[in-house]
């Protein structure tokens, strides 16, 4: 492992009921407009090595690859990658085990951070993926994983990077000064480190473009309410309290209580935006408008 390498021994530790809780609204929000040219990359990459070996970074419970698996054709090998040994083991009892042709899906487990990825680990990888994971990382370590991809000539999907938008209905005064509070609680440093939050999706489409390969981006938006009322009751919880550590002027508590009292009544709706990206080599061209 390089010197200069960064490992997040502060990566946060999440619980499998939350990661549960979010797998539907995520599952609906992430961008299948993107599978599009991914599907025609991999599918050279199908009739050249017979099967594709996918790896998942921060895979927590594993919901990326329930996700996609029965979306690609072909045999399928997955590396599900995180930091934390319970999501691990969780993942990999739960995971999808037959593509979308019927193939074999197959899984396995590392114990590890994605900073330690180099070159050589993704030399016969297919495909790198990531979910709600940029936000976590610098600018440098963005650039790292970008710079490691392209040298092992590797695509990536990730999915679901927060770009600090939300919209609420019905609408209360607090709205944007906790929405712009919890966006600066995104951009906070961890030991040295300074995490870009919303500014995450933009820096890693600007870290592969540099590099010359064709990067598209996509909104990818969780749509919170009646349809998710205790992801949306947990969410709130988590939102309106971390946005308040940056405006702690506020009455957080009764805006809270506002909240989830609208959630009850079936009145409130919240628009979570996030971004999906996919890079892929120049050579891979397929258009992009293209429809399935």
């Amino acid at each position: 492992m390089n010197g200069d390498r960064v490992t997040l021994t502060e990566a946060p530790r999440y619980a499998p009921t939350w990661l549960e809780l979010r797998e539907p609204a995520d599952a609906e929000a992430r961008s299948r407009d993107l599978l599009v040219p991914l599907r025609a990359h991999l599918a050279e990459t199908l009739a050249t090595r017979g099967s594709l070996l996918i790896r998942d970074l921060g895979c927590g419970t594993g919901s990326m690859q329930r996700w996609l698996a029965p979306q690609l054709d072909g045999p399928q090998r997955w590396i599900l990658q995180d930091h934390d040994a319970d999501l691990l083991a969780f993942a990999s009892a739960n995971a999808t085990e037959f593509s979308a042709d019927a193939s074999r899906v197959t899984v396995m487990t590392r114990h590890a951070d994605l900073t330690q990825l180099s070159p050589g680990d993704l030399r016969s990888t297919s495909l790198i993926t990531a979910s709600a994971l940029l936000d976590l990382l610098s600018v440098d370590e963005i650039d790292r994983l970008a710079a490691t991809c392209v040298e092992a000539g590797c695509p990536a999907l990730i999915t679901l990077s927060v770009t600090g938008t939300i919209e609420l209905s019905p609408a209360d005064p607090l709205d944007d000064e906790l929405t712009a509070g919890f966006a600066d609680h995104l951009r906070h440093h961890v030991e040295g480190r300074e995490l870009l939050g919303p500014d995450a999706g933009a820096a890693a489409a600007d870290a592969f473009t540099r590099r010359g390969w064709v990067v598209e981006q996509r909104a990818s938006t969780w749509r919170l309410g009646p349809a998710h009322p205790a992801l949306t009751a947990e969410w709130l919880r988590g939102w309106v309290p971390a946005a308040a550590t940056r405006r702690p002027g506020l009455d957080a508590d009764a805006y809270l209580a506002r909240r989830l009292d609208a959630l009850a009544t079936g009145a409130l709706r919240a628009t979570v935006h996030h971004t999906d990206l996919l890079a892929l080599p120049h050579r891979a061209t397929t258009p992009l408008g293209a429809t399935e």
